[in-house]
């Protein structure tokens, strides 16, 4: 069993030396001290009480250690208790973006994972053999490559999508900061590793485009694999009808991509503009919402939502910013008014990706664009305002708590970043950080949610190949879904007694699917905020 022998939570990886840092303790202390890895105080300060704190039911004392700036490796000790070890270095959120980037690699379908760049986490090609269209099995298509999305062995566009644009976002506004990042991956020509990772679910995704635009939806087998490794689920994948999600979606990543790897490679950036457009026109041919729902036999992941408004308007957004042709301009602004959120950056919600493509394009209405940035920045607001009511310092509210809570954490740092670079909103940073210090410890459990990531971090995620593997040691950079005060997994029912405070209703168990997956979706957006604090 992984069990917490601390009592004082911090961010386990550590702080860049001019960040705020902040220690939470659950237990009455007046003072603190820092000490170096030998023993020697380094630092003592007073403590201060929050009070009670009602998402984890604790009546939380905060430390706050900000004013120690040289580099070294420390604890924090109160009251006869103490913290794990944490570093105080320039390069650690540049570390952590890199061993997150690097998860991506491990999650590569289609072809070997090879000892240099997985080390001892090998794995056989899986999955090559052509996929059969569900309703008609006679029509099959080659659409190995991808990544798995989750703790399971499917592959679905719309979340393809979003984690795509996350980091390509990121490359968009921050290039110096995230083409640097190494991620120990296979070369690939001129490309930055992040590019290059990018480029095999882009490929993908390309794969799974039909003809006439349309995209099928998600490749799966007709049910999920057992825990056993990829290349031996050998069962029959299919192609699941198409949405117009998955067209939107693929009409707007694509359309963003062309952009970025214009720079490294003209005739790829060509390729992806041509699939971006056929996609919309595929959507102009079909202005009715087309949704998803798995057909009767299937059983994998739905990714199903509820209308496609939001997702047009991202599409719209991206191949206006890349063309700057009036037609995509007018569909863009016939959409602008719709009842979606503008800020949302989820797989199921995408009217942010949408406002951020617009605001970042070289033409446009700067009313408009004003206008959205004004979303961002409330948005920022609201969340600062959570932030501020929470004794850990975590934008949420007790709903969030939900499956993938932590992607909640983490679309909040991305925020905080918007609001910061795009309104000028300075102040935010250190909200942005907080989040980051949330899901590497500094939490009411003081877990690390990302695997190998801190001395007590998750190591028994819900992902198959590190149960299927008989290797101890558990892959290092995936963010688990987190801590969910609605658990629906038989096991997390079983474990975790009802009224648990919603922080801690997580247990690090491998069977525990609605609090301990991993996604591609959960990753993305700790690679985007991980790589903004770098610097």
């Amino acid at each position: 069993m992984n069990i917490n022998k601390y009592h004082i939570f911090i961010n386990q990886t550590g702080y860049l030396p001019n960040a705020v840092k902040t220690a939470y303790m659950a237990f009455p202390a007046e003072e603190f001290s820092v000490c170096d890895c030998g023993g020697r105080t380094v630092l003592t300060g007073r403590t201060e009480r929050f009070g009670f704190d009602s998402l984890s039911g604790d009546t939380v004392f905060t430390a706050d250690f900000s004013s120690l700036e040289k580099s070294g490796k420390y604890y924090i000790s109160a009251a006869g208790k103490r913290s794990a070890e944490f570093v105080i270095s320039e390069d650690v959120y540049r570390k952590n973006a890199e061993m997150l980037l690097h998860a991506f690699y491990y999650l590569r379908c289609g072809c070997e994972l090879e000892p240099e760049y997985a080390g001892e986490f090998v794995h056989k090609k899986c999955h090559t053999a052509p996929a059969a269209e569900w309703y008609d099995h006679s029509v099959t298509r080659d659409i190995c490559g991808g990544w798995h999305d989750a703790g399971d062995y499917g592959r679905y566009v719309t979340a393809g999508a979003a984690a795509l644009q996350h980091m390509l976002l990121g490359c968009r506004l921050f290039p110096e900061r995230f083409y640097r990042l190494k991620s120990n991956i296979p070369p690939c020509g001129k490309l930055p590793d992040i590019l290059a990772e990018c480029k095999v679910e882009l490929d993908w995704i390309m794969k799974m485009q039909r003809e006439d635009g349309a995209v099928y939806h998600k490749a799966t087998t007709a049910h999920h694999a057992p825990f056993i490794m990829p290349e031996d689920d050998t069962a029959q994948m299919y192609l699941l009808p198409v949405s117009s999600m998955a067209a939107a979606d693929t009409a707007a990543v694509m359309a963003l991509a062309s952009g970025i790897y214009r720079e490294f490679d003209g005739e790829y950036a060509d390729k992806l503009l041509k699939a971006a457009e056929k996609s919309y026109k595929w959507l102009e041919n079909n202005p009715d919402f087309l949704g998803f729902d798995n057909p009767e036999g299937c059983g994998t992941g739905v990714y199903g939502e509820r209308g496609d408004k939001d997702n047009r308007f991202w599409a719209a957004a991206e191949l206006f910013g890349v063309t700057g042709e009036e037609k995509y301009h007018r569909d863009f602004r016939a959409l602008l008014d719709e009842d979606f959120p503008k800020t949302a950056l989820g797989f199921g919600e995408v009217g942010g990706m949408g406002a951020l493509a617009y605001i970042l394009s070289a033409g446009g209405d700067d009313t408009i664009k004003n206008r959205l940035k004004k979303n961002f920045s409330e948005k920022a607001a609201e969340l600062k305002s959570l932030s501020d009511s929470c004794g850990y310092g975590t934008a949420m509210t007790g709903r969030a708590f939900c499956w993938g809570s932590n992607m909640n954490v983490l679309k909040s740092a991305m925020t905080f970043i918007i609001a910061a670079e795009l309104c000028g909103e300075r102040e935010y940073i250190p909200y942005a950080q907080k989040q980051l210090d949330y899901i590497y410890g500094a939490n009411a459990l003081g877990i690390s949610y990302v695997t190998g990531a801190g001395e007590y971090s998750v190591k028994y995620p819900h992902y198959r190949p590190a149960d299927a593997d008989r290797i101890d040691r558990c892959h290092e950079g995936f963010v688990s879904g987190g801590a969910n005060g609605r658990p629906c997994d038989e096991k997390a029912i079983k474990l975790i007694p009802e009224g648990t405070p919603p922080m801690k209703c997580f247990v690090d168990e491998v069977e525990c699917y609605s609090l301990n997956e991993i996604t591609i979706y959960w990753n993305s957006p700790a690679v985007f905020a991980a790589a903004w604090l770098s610097e």
